[in-house]
């Protein structure tokens, strides 16, 4: 297991990296995590480095095409820094961006805690603390400069890809009583139309949403109320470009664009 001034130096490699908008080929192999658990060890020390509350979680790759473009086999939990969050229909820069892609997501504000237990929580519980429902606008991106290759420990190390993220009103419409596996977002961008599916995201945006709590329940963290969680993208990742507006329609549930400079 890597020490913590190990997980440090991985951790602050990264942020230097970040924050230069630069890109690495891998952590020395010195300070390079090599599962799950100490990816999220290195993750964790990147929250220190924000002067402000946590904001919330971000899932990567609850979908077939969100594993694929980052090359794993499953989900992949990241904290959202409030440092990175951007107004809705507010610009996003394009600086130091390789993945240059937007994703449509469904995300939820938390009511209450879910803190760490021994047994795991099921959607309902989930349903249960959950307060409000928005959509959103996940804008990935990694410090690795090949991060098909980088690896599931390396990727959680680097906050699942975690760069820029829009959150839009939270919806007045009964979110509750709708079907949201059956919902289809709408994306314009470029003139182009494209049409998620709720299904995409872990089969059930829900699902999506209890595999966090309990991503977070298995590392000792507490899901906390005001927390958002953003479930993954319903629609394989879309090309961007500076100039672009990224306007995604959820229908009944709401509205969210973003612009790229």
């Amino acid at each position: 297991m890597l020490d913590t001034n190990q997980i440090a130096a991985a951790a602050r490699v990264l942020t230097e990296h970040w924050h230069a908008g630069t890109k690495l080929g891998a952590l020395d192999g010195a300070i390079r995590p090599r599962d799950r658990a100490e990816g999220y060890a290195v993750q964790a020390e990147l929250e220190k480095t924000s002067r402000e509350k946590l904001f919330g979680w971000k899932i990567a790759a609850t979908s077939a095409a969100g594993q694929k473009h980052i090359n794993v086999a499953g989900p992949l939990a990241g904290r959202i820094l409030a440092e990175t969050v951007i107004a809705d229909g507010g610009t996003a820069s394009m600086k130091g961006i390789e993945m240059r892609v937007g994703e449509p997501e469904f995300a939820f504000r938390m009511a209450r805690d879910l803190a760490p237990r021994a047994t795991p929580y099921s959607v309902r519980d989930v349903l249960e603390a959950a307060g409000t429902l928005h959509p959103a606008i996940e804008i990935p991106d990694s410090r690795f400069a090949d991060f098909v290759s980088a690896g599931e420990a390396q990727l959680i190390a680097d906050n699942a890809c975690a760069h820029l993220f829009v959150l839009g009103p939270a919806t007045s419409a009964d979110w509750r009583a709708i079907d949201l596996v059956e919902e289809r977002p709408t994306i314009t961008l470029r003139g182009e139309r494209y049409v998620g599916h709720g299904k995409n995201v872990l089969g059930d945006p829900l699902i999506a949403l209890t595999w966090c709590a309990n991503e977070l329940r298995a590392l000792g963290l507490t899901l906390r109320a005001g927390e958002v969680v953003t479930t993954g993208t319903c629609h394989p990742p879309l090309p961007i470009a500076a100039g672009d507006m990224f306007a995604a329609d959820f229908g009944a549930i709401g509205k969210v664009s973003v612009k790229f400079a």
